[in-house]
């Protein structure tokens, strides 16, 4: 949530729910908190408009599998790590024709699909008038953009960890090819 009291990378609360219970925790470090601060992130919980999202295993391999439809479709999309992970998503990409907000779109837009059609979307029960579920993703997405190749590969090497850190086996997902090292045209910016 933007407001996680322990820390979060929002720069905004973009819910009016929310906001009663505090202003954006933007943070790079995950921060220890009080009681009292823990009761206020459960009720800041209960207050939304539908229940926090947490990715079962199944819809997981779901979402890998949407990713790599998109990958497919996408015209030379790589993505050279990903990691799934209950309450969020990481993938390291390359450079590509589309910009990282198109990416991010597509990405969540096949993920969705594939959660649709197989059934298990997490917020299927809250399904609309129209049929549609409601987004179980965050709105916009938080973006870095490596510079080298060791920037690269220490975000690879974060993310593939990323699973392992918080008890969950290793990952590997069909959408992901192996980084290689950088075309000897790459441009960085300093």
């Amino acid at each position: 949530m933007p407001n996680d009291p322990r820390g979060s990378w929002s720069e905004f609360v973009g819910a009016w729910e929310l906001l009663r219970f505090g202003r954006a925790t933007k943070s790079h470090e995950r921060k220890q908190i009080s009681e009292e601060l823990e009761t206020r992130r459960q009720k800041a919980k209960q207050a939304l408009k539908y229940p926090v999202v947490q990715f079962t295993g199944l819809q997981a391999r779901a979402i890998g599998r949407g990713f790599a439809n998109a990958v497919a479709k996408s015209n030379g999309l790589e993505i050279w790590a990903c990691s799934i992970l209950p309450e969020h998503v990481h993938v390291v990409v390359g450079r590509h024709n589309y910009s990282v907000e198109q990416i991010v779109n597509l990405l969540k837009g096949a993920a969705t699909k594939q959660l649709n059609e197989e059934n298990i979307h997490p917020l299927a029960q809250y399904s609309r008038n129209d049929g549609r579920t409601p987004s179980s993703w965050a709105v916009g997405k938080w973006k870095v953009f490596l510079d080298s190749e060791e920037s690269i590969e220490a975000a690879i090497r974060y993310f593939e960890d990323n699973p392992i850190k918080e008890g969950k086996p290793k990952q590997t997902w069909s959408c992901v090819t192996p980084f290689s090292g950088l075309d000897p045209g790459w441009v960085t910016y300093h």
